[in-house]
């Protein structure tokens, strides 16, 4: 994304691709309204729905049997009432082949990043590797965007703050046949909690399980694991016979961010400053609205930096960088405090086998009118939150020609 409205702005960019496809199963593909609100404002809306996708437009937890969450996106403010499930990979492409049409962008496959170019105590570029052997791509400014254990971020000495996360996450396929339930759902229950995406013709199924508990399991054996699906999400029926280890995928799930998010010629952006938990599916959307942010932020001056990219590399002022992660700090923040809260009131009770709703939960549940009406406006907070964010970024760059021919 920052590629692609990078290089509509006339900057020269240089997109480095480890694998040579974007064919990653389970990668986030949870789309929020608020990267709907950007493929629109890119014009790019239209050309997302023709991709093969499932709208979801209602969202839901429960806890033994009892609905804590339930959040219809249509009773949530915005332009967008949806949660759009495409595969990142058609996503993926889409961007990339929009970000192909200008002569400033290039996209090399097969093509890892492996360290750091300093200079005068400063980040000049990358050092990459592909067929032809090794290679060096000097640039003013590099972005790591090479997700939670950033080969860049290290090469930089930026260290993390780890916030914890007691669960890891088994993601798994079962089939979906019309009459199961529809949207996503949560459920928590005596044998602990399970999270069903409703893609149309399959349930993309995620399981927790209790950090570092995956080897454990595995040695048990499926049975213990079919049991725990059977109770927690009762609709999939016989169709739990047909899950095998061959269509189970380990998310080591963490939450972290960095104190700071760059140095010197170098940004780091999405999971690079902050990894996610996979609780409220924000992780891909968060990250797109850094790029957004990046790109608002450093588009003007890149594009004049071109004329003189040397002078612009000496004089790059690391208060233009730190202005992104200013930019984007509450909204991390704010939404990693959530997930934590989450963590500690839902999660980890129902590792610990606790099915009773937390106090303050029970309170907001109980029967009367006020309940009802406060259970609406806390639903809706939350969804808007969730589906756009606490600080929405919207596309301020321009399209133009580039500054001047050939590359930097």
């Amino acid at each position: 994304m920052l590629g692609l409205l990078l290089a509509r702005a006339g900057v020269d960019v240089t997109v480095l691709e480890k694998h040579g496809d974007f064919l990653r199963d389970f990668r986030g593909d949870t789309v929020h309204p608020s990267t709907l609100t950007l493929l629109d404002e890119l014009g790019l809306l239209d050309t997302f729905d023709d991709l093969p996708h499932r709208d979801v437009e209602q969202l839901s937890l429960e806890v033994s049997g009892q609905q804590v969450v339930g959040v219809r996106l249509a009773d949530i403010p915005g332009p967008h009432k949806r949660i759009a499930l495409a595969p990142q990979w058609d996503f993926l492409t889409l961007l990339s082949e929009r970000a192909a049409r200008y002569p400033t962008f290039r996209l090399l496959m097969n093509s890892p990043a492996y360290d750091l170019i300093g200079e005068d105590g400063a980040v000049r570029g990358v050092r990459y590797r592909d067929a032809d052997g090794e290679h060096e791509l000097r640039a003013v400014l590099t972005v790591a965007a090479d997700g939670r254990r950033s080969t860049l971020r290290e090469a930089a000495g930026l260290v993390p703050v780890q916030l914890g996360a007691p669960m890891d996450v088994l993601w798994l396929r079962l089939p979906r046949v019309e009459s199961d339930p529809q949207g996503l759902a949560g459920r928590i229950g005596r044998t602990g909690m399970a999270v069903g995406i409703d893609r149309g013709d399959y349930w993309q199924i995620g399981y927790l399980v209790r950090k570092g508990g995956h080897e454990e399991l595995r040695r048990r054996g499926l049975g213990p694991l079919r049991d725990d699906l059977a109770e927690l999400l009762p609709f999939l029926g016989d169709r739990i016979a047909e899950l095998d280890w061959d269509r189970v995928a380990f998310l080591e799930v963490g939450l972290d961010r960095l104190p700071r998010w760059s140095v010197p010629g170098l940004l780091c952006i999405g999971d690079a400053a902050h990894t996610m938990s996979p609780i409220g599916g924000v992780g891909i959307n968060l990250a797109l609205q850094d790029a957004v942010a990046a790109a608002n932020q450093l588009a003007d001056p890149l594009y004049r930096a071109q004329a003189d990219p040397d002078r612009f590399a000496r004089t790059l002022n690391p208060a233009l960088l730190d202005r992104v992660r200013r930019r984007r700090e509450l909204p991390t923040r704010g939404t990693q405090l959530f997930q934590r809260t989450v963590q500690r009131q839902l999660v980890e009770r129902a590792l610990n086998g606790e099915v009773a709703l937390p106090p303050a939960v029970s309170r907001l549940l109980s029967d009367g009118a006020w309940s009802r009406v406060a259970g609406r406006v806390v639903g809706a907070s939350l969804g808007r939150m969730l589906m756009y964010g606490l600080r929405p970024e919207h596309v301020r760059t321009p399209e133009r020609a580039p500054a001047r021919a050939g590359r930097s």
